[in-house]
């Protein structure tokens, strides 16, 4: 997964290098440093300026968008300007990337609501506090004032073929299913950004080398030096099989309790063990436990307490430990669901499906079918045992499957 570089015994240089997919364009024997990201990074006679842009199209961030924040506190710790723009312009439009249909259009509200969660979920991750290392910006300071003629004069950068020669408008196009021309402006705004911030290097996903293409190409349009592209990779989720999503349940929120948090690390597939230790900590992956479940064990705390503290992670190891053990009721840290948000009298299906631990009803019915589902430790069949109030419920704890627990209060 790394990509090889020569980066000597450079400390800063190994965690900028840590688990990139492609750095572009990057030509290691250029006498010049123009096409050379690892001699800009040694020869600059400035701060590099490293951007990183998010979309608030959802209220919540997962570990898997957390790796390029990680790779951005990377550039801060060698000296870089971190540049995070927070995309509320954009994120109206909604990226086209990897979709098989349009994107629901958000509105400003929306965006609005999303965008200030964003800040806390990765101030865990960033230097907020060292002068010069960060920059926030928002994209709509930019996007937002845009006439006519400029928007013409971006659309005249790029041809149609161009545009359908990104993989998701080249499927969807090829399927007859519809391409619409607001799609378009996404990866030109996305790439005038980089114009706007002058940025040097920017981060993305594996999935994000053609917009980052285009924020080349715009800069160069307007007379800017191009920047490099770092891509990294997009995480598996827990299930092992499919890229990390909310959608898919699979996924490792950045604001979940920690004993939420450590118990889904805690079960990461073996096989995905080294790419997690890889991309989401700074342990070094010569000196892992060489026992798959110490080094489980090892990711979840470490992780987890990247965003609760130590305390708190070694805390929800133990609750860990003893919900595994059968005796739900002893562990203290189990997140709570306030059964006000049920509606009685209530089904089981129906007050499953109500709190996190299922997608919905048809997903709780499936649970309690399959003999996944316990109440205060006794296992229940019956999806239609129907609760009068929540007096029988409160204070129980309510589990799916082994590691999926929340206590029921008023």
């Amino acid at each position: 997964m790394t990509v090889a570089a020569n980066i000597s015994s450079d400390p800063n240089l190994q965690w900028i290098y840590r688990g990139v997919t492609e750095v572009f364009p990057d030509q290691p024997e250029a006498k010049s440093p123009d096409e050379n990201l690892l001699e800009r990074l040694r020869q600059t006679e400035r701060p590099l300026r490293v951007k990183l842009g998010i979309d608030p199209t959802g209220a919540e961030i997962h570990v898997g968008h957390s790796i390029p924040v990680r790779k951005l506190r990377a550039f801060q710790d060698a000296g870089h300007t971190a540049v995070l723009i927070i995309g509320d312009f954009t994120a109206r439009i909604g990226d086209p990337t990897g979709k098989s249909e349009v994107r629901k259009q958000l509105s400003a509200a929306e965006v609005k609501a999303n965008a200030e969660t964003y800040l806390e979920q990765v101030r865990p991750i960033l230097d907020f506090d060292t002068p010069g290392r960060l920059e926030i910006r928002y994209n709509s300071e930019w996007l937002s004032g845009l006439d006519l003629s400029q928007i013409l004069a971006l659309l005249g950068t790029m041809t149609v073929g161009q545009m359908l020669a990104k993989e998701g408008f080249a499927n969807r196009y090829e399927q007859g299913s519809p391409v619409y021309l607001h799609e378009f402006l996404y990866p030109l705004m996305q790439g005038y950004d980089s114009v706007a911030v002058e940025s040097d290097i920017e981060l993305g996903g594996t999935d994000q080398k053609f917009n980052i293409a285009v924020g080349r190409d715009l800069q160069r349009h307007f007379g800017l030096r191009p920047q490099f592209g770092m891509l990294l990779p997009l995480l598996l989720g827990t299930d092992g099989a499919q890229k990390m999503s909310k959608s898919l349940g699979n996924y490792v929120g950045l604001q979940e309790d920690p004993l939420s948090m450590y118990s889904k690390l805690e079960k990461v597939p073996d096989s995905l063990i080294k790419d997690y230790f890889e991309l989401l900590t700074r342990l070094p992956l010569e000196s892992l436990p060489t026992n798959p479940r110490d080094c489980q064990k090892l990711l979840a705390l470490e992780v987890t307490g990247q965003f609760h503290g130590k305390p708190a992670a070694e805390q929800a190891q133990q609750d860990a430990i003893t919900l595994v053990q059968g005796n739900a009721g002893a562990a203290e840290a189990v997140p709570e669901f306030s059964l006000s948000e049920v509606n009685f009298p209530a089904k089981l299906f129906y007050l499953l499906g109500a709190t996190p631990l299922c997608s919905g009803s048809s997903d709780a019915r499936r649970q309690i079918q399959g003999g996944a589902v316990k109440l205060e430790g006794e296992k229940m069949g019956d999806p239609n045992l129907t609760f009068d109030g929540p007096d029988a419920l409160e204070g129980k704890v309510l589990q799916v499957g082994k590691k999926k627990f929340v206590r029921l209060v008023g």
